[in-house]
């Protein structure tokens, strides 16, 4: 996903294996991850995506103070989705705790470990339930 405040900018999902970068995107006040070749692009995640970061995960708390994680590792997930008009986009650490991608600080680098499972219904599915058989019996 990508946060609200970055609709309006161009954006493609992520692809496993590349290296994304935090930054801050352009005529918006909102950090998230782009390219390493494509900074005004936003990349996307999906819920479940993770992601293993260079160094230690740095992020800011308040205004001038920034917090170093003692994870390398995260896994991309969304917190209050049902608030409105707030960042929703975060990582989770192997602790459980959470930092919204907005307050990581800029420049780092992480790779996509994984996505996440996304189960598609295929017509050939529908059409074997329809029958009352499952994909396999169907073939």
């Amino acid at each position: 996903m990508c946060d609200y405040s970055l609709h309006a900018m161009a954006s493609r999902p992520a692809k496993v294996g590349e290296t994304l970068i935090t930054t801050t995107f352009p005529r918006t006040s909102t950090r998230g991850l782009a390219a390493e070749g494509e900074p005004g692009m936003a990349v996307c995640l999906l819920p479940g995506t993770e992601l293993a970061f260079e160094q230690d995960v740095k992020y800011d708390q308040g205004w001038i103070w920034t917090r170093t994680t003692s994870f390398r590792v995260a896994k991309f997930g969304v917190v209050e989705p049902n608030v409105p008009h707030r960042h929703h986009d975060a990582i989770e650490f192997p602790d459980g705790s959470n930092v919204l991608v907005t307050l990581l600080t800029e420049g780092q680098r992480a790779t996509v470990l994984q996505l996440p499972v996304v189960h598609q219904i295929s017509e050939r599915t529908t059409k074997a339930e329809e029958h009352g058989s499952t994909p396999a019996s169907a073939a």
